[in-house]
């Protein structure tokens, strides 16, 4: 267990700008009794950071992009809180001997140097960043198991397996069952699918996120990734992960055991809960989430997903089985080929379609360095822009 400081926990909200970041600031609001906003980064919102850093007086602000940073006007930021600019920044913070829990909220692989830091450092890490462990699974947990820090899953599937794993022994699971919403499109035709725009793509039909994450849940694609983290998170065979749309997304995910007991982590569909709990964990605490009101008539619904119509998932359980290379190799396409959906030089369709191409072309490496996955990861998303120009 990582030893907190006595009084408030310190903790560093790196990527405080985004989704996970707000959300994770309403909870700290809510516990400032037990918590306490002692450092918050932002890549190109600057000014929602300064504004963040007017109303919680953090110690530090990272300004992560040093292009944003140097053209800003920071005349407002808080005499209390010191600026620091440049993505090393971000792994200062983490290591640094005040902070008690990182939240990694940065989008996509850029979040994982600053997990690596944070968790090279002994911290807890509250990590909402899936992609260190679909690019790093392997690399991370020998960081836990060498330095004794801890990582509490902030993605709502993940937090839910992992509440729900305390039910039994680990020996005893059979399965994990994660939850989709299924997305926007998930009664679309093949033509229709064709036909999608960057709008139709960006409307969620439950989950408030960001541009990529929405596109990653229309396309599945963020199921598979999730796939891959469960597979790193909790130690399982890729056999032992299925996946479920679940429209009413109440059900965040389930954990079956070798007697057919089926325990489920039952919320509205509200990021400050398992946002909370990674800060609260093993306690649990009051806290601002939405309640379930359970005098309303509640349908549950639970749908295979249609594998032709989302072939990401596919592609996700192959990843979770070869390891290696495959995972970061997957992610950094993804991230390349949805900018350029948002950026209307792909079609939604060309998505799933591109990463698959670039997995495919990648050599594989069964037990690569950190340095090589980064190296991979530069080439797999300069593969994707010459994918989009042929």
């Amino acid at each position: 267990m990582v030893a907190m400081t006595t009084g408030r926990q310190n903790v560093a909200v790196l990527g405080s700008t985004g989704s996970i970041g707000r959300n994770a600031l309403e909870v700290i609001a809510a516990t400032s009794d037990r918590t306490r906003l002692w450092a918050i980064s932002a890549h190109s919102r600057l000014q929602q950071a300064v504004d963040q850093a007017r109303q919680f007086q953090p110690a530090y602000l990272v300004a992560a992009s040093p292009q944003h940073a140097e053209s800003f006007d920071w005349s407002t930021l808080p005499n209390h809180t010191r600026l620091l600019r440049g993505p090393e920044s971000l792994e200062a913070v983490a290591r640094h001997e005040e902070v008690d829990t990182v939240v990694s909220a940065i989008v996509g692989s850029a979040g994982l140097r600053s997990t690596w830091a944070a968790l090279e450092a002994g911290k807890r890490v509250a990590l909402a960043n899936k992609e260190t462990m679909v690019v790093a699974g392997p690399l991370i947990n020998d960081l836990l198991a060498q330095y004794g820090g801890q990582l509490i899953p902030v993605d709502s599937e993940h937090s839910a397996v992992f509440q729900s794993l305390s039910a039994g022994r680990r020996g005893d699971v059979s399965r994990v069952v994660l939850t989709a919403s299924g997305g926007p499109f998930r009664d679309f035709t093949h033509t229709q699918l064709e036909q999608v725009t960057v709008e139709q793509a960006l409307d969620h039909p439950t989950w408030d996120m960001g541009p990529k994450i929405t596109v990653d849940s229309a396309t599945m694609m963020n199921k598979a990734l999730e796939i891959i983290e469960a597979r790193w998170l909790f130690n399982l065979s890729p056999e032992q992960i299925s996946v479920v749309v679940h429209p009413q997304s109440v059900v965040h995910s389930m954990v079956e055991f070798i007697d057919g007991s089926v325990v489920a982590q039952l919320s509205p569909p509200d990021m400050k809960l398992p946002i909370q709990y990674a800060l609260s964990y093993p306690e649990r605490w009051s806290g601002p989430a939405e309640r379930i009101d359970w005098a309303d008539v509640h349908q549950l619904q639970f749908l295979p997903p249609d594998p032709d119509r989302f072939p990401a998932l596919a592609l996700g359980a192959e990843v979770a089985r070869q390891g290696g290379t495959a995972g970061a190799v997957l992610n950094a396409a993804n991230e390349a080929a949805v900018a350029s959906f948002l950026q209307g030089e792909l079609k939604f369709t060309e998505i799933v379609a591109a990463c698959r191409s670039i997995l495919n072309q990648h050599h594989f490496e069964p037990q690569p360095t950190l340095h090589r996955l980064m190296q991979l990861d530069a080439w797999a998303r300069q593969e994707v822009t010459r994918w989009v120009c042929t």
